[in-house]
């Protein structure tokens, strides 16, 4: 584990702490013509050895350096403008499997997927339910009202804003009901309706205010139901 913990570790200075702005606007535009990708790659290798501090280790660390390139370099040629971010989330994914690969390698140890037990699997539903599927189902609910203002609120919004927030604070929620701190749900409830009294009252606009109350509220409920029921199903495997 502690490994892996060195490695993550080296990861982040070479990856975020030790990449100035400059590289990796220099990267995105030259891609693979770019000395600064082949600095990167070259530091991620180095600190990945200086971390672990074993002689045995460079063969790994020389294989951490080549697959952050390889990584790296099919992220610069394929990703556009309106991808940075899933390409930016796919990257991070890769190297992290990577170091967790070199992890087990290292150590001599199989992988094993004992963790993928029936706990793992209500929990894993529970969360997906509430992200997107739940924002869907509320979406769904509450279109059979169209507050005239709603769209001139939504102009003045960040783009998907809403929808983030709902998915966070559901999040958020299912977290509090599990780890049995139902109060924190207040608190969280109350600092929404402190952020959203303003917008609200500057509107003036009674049926948005009904809109948004109903859509909190189903938001809300659907996370305390979902967490509630995981926390039943977790307790029937005790």
């Amino acid at each position: 584990m502690i490994l892996f913990i060195k490695l993550l570790l080296a990861h982040l200075l070479g990856d975020f702490t030790a990449q100035p702005n400059s590289w990796v606007v220099d990267k995105e535009a030259k891609k693979h013509k770019s000395i600064y990708l082949y600095l990167h790659i070259l530091l991620h290798g180095i600190l990945a050895a200086i971390l672990v501090g074993e002689i045995q280790f460079l063969p790994y660390a020389l294989l951490i350096a080549v697959s952050h390139g390889v990584i790296d370099l099919i992220k610069l040629h394929f990703q556009k403008n309106k991808t940075k971010r899933s390409w930016f989330v796919a990257d991070q994914v890769l190297h992290l499997l990577v170091l967790i690969g070199v992890a087990f390698l290292y150590n001599g140890k199989t992988v094993h997927f004992l963790w993928l037990n029936n706990q793992f699997w209500i929990l894993a539903t529970g969360i997906l339910f509430i992200t997107k599927p739940t924002s869907i189902l509320i979406k769904t609910i509450i279109s059979i009202w169209n507050p005239e203002s709603q769209s001139s609120h939504n102009e003045n919004s960040l783009s998907k804003a809403g929808n983030y927030i709902g998915i966070l604070e559901r999040l958020f929620v299912f977290c509090f009901i599990l780890t049995g701190h139902f109060e924190a749900i207040g608190f969280l409830l109350a600092a929404k309706s402190i952020f959203r009294f303003g917008d609200l009252k500057e509107a003036k606009d009674r049926k948005l205010t009904e809109y948004v109350l109903i859509g909190t509220l189903i938001s809300f409920g659907s996370a305390i139901a979902t967490g509630l029921i995981v926390q039943v199903l977790l307790l029937q495997l005790l």
